[in-house]
């Protein structure tokens, strides 16, 4: 490959750059961005909701009074009082003491998204065999693909990753004479699916992935942020040996903190602090220091428990309004916490295509497409609830719905087809944007 007018820099990149594209999420930035846009596409915690005056005397007396620690360097692995308030949190979610959950084991990242890469930099070669729900969590996805994995999916349902599906692609993958690295997963109110693995296929997943020997990602951001009952206890929790937990406090708190975590065995958690180190030096420590303060001195409980209500308002606005006005054929899932619905459109629709004529009625949601390493799903697309108003989401329920409808009639007119949903386990490598060979054809801000 040799420079072009276009990229004068074609021939010097890195062979991993050749598949690496933008987000579908942070691609509509600039649309969903105007005020006549009902964006329904990104999952923009509501922040508004935090006693801001609190917060930022708070900000301020850590700059003036503590700004000789706040803003010096910190240890690589993050600050110890930090850690501790993580396993705070985490003893919620059943990860405490008995289960082996120590500070020591603790180590602080630049939000959840640096938390995968740092896990895909200690496990992954270039090849290797990655599994991942299908669909899955666009910037996982896009971790993967810069670590130049193979992406494995496992389909899920209603009750989140289906147990014989993941044994059969371990199947697929000894068939083909590899061995997947790790299963990644987020059980609890699933970006995008908005489904929670049932507690029932907790315990056979864990114990499909013993027998395999096989390492399990838990990715965790909403775990706390369920309508109804206490939380499910982690995967972690039931299952010390083999499970990765990776959170963040972007949605229980302020993503714009950018402060996430890893609780890792011991001799992996060295591995990741060496690659942190490698990778940022340390975490901000201002950043570190305001988490610790907010979640030692003021009610951050009563706040998780006003984000889910408004979480939960803002839920039920949305599928009342698709109970309301979606087109017969369409169909989504009904989440129990979180901040997403998967909505599956009408026979012969394509979420992707259908994007510009949605944009054209002002109203943005994220394609399907971004969701699978191959570019599959295109039948179905990603609706959030987190930040519009319950008006906003009504208005851009109507909006779609009068899309789907103008759309439905046009491909009867001429007959064209969406690409067929993807099979039951789908391989493809992760920098591969088309159909895998011998198979059907079929993301950043969350």
């Amino acid at each position: 490959m040799t420079g072009t007018t276009l990229d004068d820099y074609t021939d010097r990149y890195a062979q991993r750059m050749r598949g690496m594209t933008a987000s579908e999420i942070r691609a509509l930035f600039a649309v969903t961005a105007r005020p006549e846009v009902v964006s329904l596409a990104g999952g923009a915690p509501f922040v508004a909701a935090l006693p801001l005056d609190a917060v930022g005397e708070m900000m301020a007396k850590l700059g003036g009074e503590q700004g000789a620690t706040t803003l010096q360097y910190s240890g690589g692995q993050g600050d110890l009082a930090l850690r501790e308030r993580i396993c705070e949190v985490m003893a919620l979610s059943g990860i405490d003491a008995s289960t082996g959950a120590s500070p020591d084991d603790v180590v602080v990242t630049v939000g959840g998204q640096q938390a995968l890469d740092l896990v895909s930099r200690v496990f992954l070669d270039p090849g290797d065999v990655v599994l991942a729900e299908g669909p899955s969590y666009v910037g996982a996805l896009g971790v993967f693909q810069a670590a130049q994995a193979d992406v494995v999916h496992v389909p899920i349902d209603d009750d989140g990753l289906i147990p014989a599906a993941l044994a059969e692609a371990l199947e697929t993958v000894a068939r083909a004479g590899k061995r997947a690295k790790f299963l990644y997963t987020v059980p609890n109110y699933h970006n995008p699916g908005g489904v929670t693995l049932s507690s029932e296929r907790r315990d056979e997943i864990l114990a499909i992935a013993e027998r395999a020997r096989l390492l399990v990602i838990e990715d965790d951001p909403y775990g706390l942020l369920g309508f109804s009952g206490e939380p499910m206890p982690a995967l972690r929790a039931r299952h010390r040996d083999g499970v990765l937990y990776v959170s963040t406090f972007s949605k229980t708190f302020a993503p714009g903190l950018r402060v996430g975590w890893v609780l890792a065995p011991h001799a992996v958690r060295e591995k990741l602090v060496i690659a942190s180190e490698a990778q940022i030096l340390c975490p901000s420590m201002f950043a570190q220091t305001a988490i610790a303060t907010y979640f030692a001195t003021m009610p951050w409980k009563e706040q998780v428990k006003t984000f889910r209500q408004i979480y939960q308002e803002r839920r039920d606005a949305l599928l009342s309004a698709l109970t309301e006005q979606m087109p017969a054929g369409t169909r989504w899932t009904r989440p129990d916490g979180g901040f997403y619905v998967w909505l599956t459109l009408p026979d012969g629709l394509h979420s992707k295509e259908m994007l510009p004529r949605a944009i054209a009625a002002r109203v943005a949601y994220v394609p399907g497409t971004g969701f699978y390493a191959d570019g599959t799903g295109g039948s179905h697309l990603r609706l959030s609830y987190c930040f519009p108003t319950p008006e906003r989401i009504r208005e851009g329920v109507r909006r779609l719905a009068g899309v789907i409808e103008k759309e439905t009639l046009v491909r009867a007119e001429f007959g064209t087809a969406a690409a067929p949903a993807p099979s039951r386990v789908t391989w493809t490598h992760a920098t591969h944007l088309g159909p895998a060979a011998g198979q059907a054809p079929a993301p950043g801000l969350e």
